[in-house]
């Protein structure tokens, strides 16, 4: 499901790039560490800053970035110029990654999560992707939008997301353990119960 154009100024604002470098990425990092070397996928990238994060602050050697929006994928390319020969950015959906990158094998070493699953009527489907996609003891990395924040009136009146099959941080986190990926203690909810972070190795 694409984002609506509220949705889309606030998350390619200086705000709330501020905020991912400052505060989810730190947050990311204490709980699953660093991946120097890594080969790793971001999905749903939007216009590429999460990208930019996990070569700069994650230590990633290269990175696949997947979004289902044509315009979030020409905006990711020109960002990412700099970085050609480490990043490759197609269109695709995160509930279909064999189709977005012609993957074949499971051989990520890490997966990036940004806040996108929930936007994924499938959810279900995504996780089981990023679950196929990585590598036996790979990590993903997550933060995710909950059910309980989605029910609140400023995301119902603004922003656009699917209504059915909403997850809780508790329904997520058993949805990982179904597909093989462990997330441990390595989570934290905050806001309450609004948003969920983590990082879940694979089996």
């Amino acid at each position: 499901m694409l984002m609506n154009r509220v949705e889309t100024l606030l998350v390619t604002s200086p705000a709330n790039r501020a905020f991912q470098r400052c505060v989810e990425a730190p947050m990311l990092r204490r709980l699953g560490g660093r991946t120097p070397g890594a080969h790793a996928l971001e999905i749903g990238c939007g216009s590429g800053y999460g990208t930019k994060l996990i070569i700069d602050q994650f230590g990633a050697a290269t990175v696949d970035a997947v979004d289902l929006d044509p315009a979030m994928v020409t905006r990711a390319r020109r960002r990412l110029r700099r970085y050609a020969d480490q990043v490759r950015v197609v269109q695709g959906s995160a509930d279909d990654l064999q189709a977005a990158l012609g993957a074949r094998d499971a051989g990520y070493d890490a997966v990036f999560d940004f806040g996108i699953i929930h936007h994924i009527t499938n959810w279900r489907d995504a996780v089981a992707e990023v679950a196929w996609v990585l590598r036996p003891g790979g990590r993903f990395f997550f933060l995710e939008v909950t059910a309980a924040a989605l029910a609140r009136p400023s995301y119902r009146r603004l922003l656009d997301h699917p209504t059915e099959d909403r997850f809780t941080a508790g329904q997520f986190l058993a949805e990982l353990t179904d597909h093989g990926l462990d997330p441990a203690d390595n989570w934290r909810t905050y806001v309450g119960s609004d948003y969920l972070a983590g990082v879940a190795q694979k089996s």
